[in-house]
Order: structure tokens, then C-alpha cells, then sequence
């Protein structure tokens, strides 16, 4: 006969992993683009309908617009949607073929007198944007918007007459660095990580490791963020992390810290996914619509990271 008066309770179930928890979070608010991004890169699902979901917001001159990037509303084309346009084809292993070719020649249309990418284009005047991406009538050669760009082009061995002067408009503004932020360090590291000299960039990749630490634009101790100066212009409390310029292990940001400042970032980065599934988006938030979209974007690049250092997600 069983003893009475003891209680016995199920074993407590094991906790949902990181991806199982963002998987509801896309499911509950991401774009069809989005989901359909996350079936690919944690589901196995093929990259045709991540392709075929970014058409939506491909136009007739071979450029990107309605909101791609969230930031910015409205349908025209800019180069900062068609950068977002390359990362997704990318990460799909579709960067290729006529598509790239059109937005090649969107690209080369838009550009600056110098070969570079203005990140803003005069014809987003007419339409909502975050009131931290300035829109004027002659926007300059921009290393945040034409560093990415060149980058992904160079790493899917894209070749164009345009790449020429952009590829030394890039190498002439990163190795001209002497005070940036991170969000331009970033574009630089894109561009170092693919740029087709290999040793040119190794260097130059060095001495923007050095800058990085002596400005202190990385946050080596998450626990201690008072001690990191947030750039001007940006949210309070946005920082930046190591893994934020090294996103996989390949790249040559890696090498500007140590084992354990990276691996301190990453947990750091883990920590940060919510209740609800997803992460938080760092920068600033100027209308509920964009904030909404950015997030499942934030997440996605949140698990790929965590994923590439060999974090367990699934």
C-alpha cells in the first residue's frame, strides 16, 4: 500500500532552448521575410521562399526599398535596403546571378562622385525617416553604407566596373580612421573581412583593433558598463560588444580580444534574449512599427552569432 501524506510531483521539464523560444517570437511578430529567413538558417528549410520573399521589396531599377531596412519607410530604392538586400542573399548563398547584377547597376546609378554609396539618397525626402539618419539634397561618400556593400560583393566574387572605385574608396577611408564609432567599424570589418588584399587588410584590420580598444568602443566587461562611453548620437546604454564586430570566428576582428572577453560577450549576448523569445533592439526607437520589425532581425542575428561560436541554441 503507498505511503500517504507525501506529495509527489512530475520531474520539472527540461526549458525551452533559445531557438525553440525565438521561433514563437518570429512566429508572433516577424515579416514573412523574417520567417521565412528563420525556417532557412535553424528549421533546414530551402532558400527559394527566403528569395522569393524579398522580391516584395525589390523595385523596377534593380535597387531595394518599402521598409526593408525599418528605419526607413516608404518604396524607393536606397542603398542602405539594397546592403540589407545582399546580407539576406548572403546568408542563403544566393548572392549571384542577374539579381546581383541589377542591383550592381542601381548601385553604380546612385553613387557618388568618388565611386562610394551615400547613405541616404535625396529621394527618401518625401517619405518617413528616423529622425537619426539625416536626408540632404548632396549626401557624401559614406564608408557605413558602401563598406558592407563591397564587402558581400568581393566575399561572392561579384565582379563590376563599379567595385573598382568603390573597393578604393573603401580603402582609402579605412585607412584614413582616426576618431569612427562602432557602427562604422562594423562596415570597415565587413569590408577587411572580404576585401581581395588579403594582407593590406590584415594590417589595416590591426590598427583599427588598436583604435577600438584605446577609444574604447567595445565593451570588454558587461558587468561594468559605466566604464564605456556610449558615442554621440547614439541610445543611452548603447554599447557595443566584441561580438559585435566579430561575428563568426573568422573574422578579423577576432583577433582584438582575448578568449575570455569574447566568451564573456557571448554570454552576455545569451542573456540578453527576453521573456517573450526575442532580443532587444539597441538603438533608438522612433515610431512602433519599425522598433516591431527590427527585433525578429535582431533576433535572427542574435542565434546566428551564438551559433558560429559554438553556442548551444537548439
Amino acid at each position: 500500500m503507498a505511503e500517504t501524506g507525501a506529495t509527489e510531483f512530475p520531474p520539472t521539464p527540461p526549458p525551452h532552448s533559445p531557438v525553440t523560444r525565438a521561433e514563437r517570437f518570429v512566429w508572433l511578430t516577424a515579416r514573412v521575410l523574417e520567417q521565412r529567413r528563420f525556417a532557412h538558417h535553424f528549421r533546414g528549410a530551402a532558400a527559394d521562399p527566403v528569395e522569393t520573399a524579398l522580391d516584395a521589396y525589390r523595385n523596377e531599377d534593380g535597387g531595394y526599398g518599402h521598409a526593408l531596412e525599418p528605419d526607413l519607410r516608404g518604396p524607393v530604392s536606397q542603398p542602405l535596403h539594397t546592403a540589407h538586400a545582399l546580407r539576406v542573399l548572403d546568408a542563403v548563398g544566393r548572392c549571384a546571378g542577374q539579381r546581383v547584377e541589377h542591383m550592381c547597376r542601381y548601385l553604380t546609378s546612385v553613387s557618388t562622385a568618388d565611386g562610394a554609396l551615400p547613405a541616404i539618397h535625396p529621394s527618401q525626402r518625401d517619405y518617413p525617416t528616423a529622425p537619426f539618419v539625416p536626408v540632404v539634397d548632396d549626401p557624401p561618400s559614406d564608408l557605413l553604407a558602401t563598406g558592407p556593400v563591397v564587402g558581400l560583393l568581393h566575399r561572392n566574387e561579384v565582379w563590376h566596373a563599379w567595385l573598382f572605385r568603390a573597393t578604393d574608396f573603401c580603402w582609402r577611408a579605412v585607412e584614413s580612421l582616426e576618431k569612427s564609432h562602432p557602427y562604422e567599424i562594423e562596415a570597415a570589418v565587413t569590408f577587411l573581412d572580404s576585401a581581395p588584399d588579403r594582407p593590406r587588410a590584415e594590417a589595416a584590420a590591426d590598427r583599427l583593433g588598436r583604435l577600438v580598444r584605446e577609444h574604447r568602443l567595445a565593451a570588454l566587461d558587461p558587468d561594468g558598463l559605466d566604464a564605456y562611453p556610449v558615442s554621440p548620437g547614439y541610445a543611452p546604454g548603447e554599447h557595443h560588444f566584441p561580438y559585435d564586430y566579430a561575428r563568426t570566428p573568422r573574422s578579423l576582428a577576432r583577433a582584438w580580444f582575448t578568449d575570455d572577453e569574447m566568451a564573456r560577450s557571448l554570454d552576455h549576448l545569451a542573456a540578453q534574449q527576453q521573456e517573450d523569445g526575442g532580443w532587444p533592439v539597441r538603438w533608438r526607437h522612433w515610431a512602433p512599427a519599425p522598433a516591431l520589425e527590427a527585433r525578429p532581425l535582431v533576433t535572427i542575428e542574435a542565434l546566428r552569432v551564438l551559433r558560429a561560436y559554438g553556442r548551444a541554441v537548439d
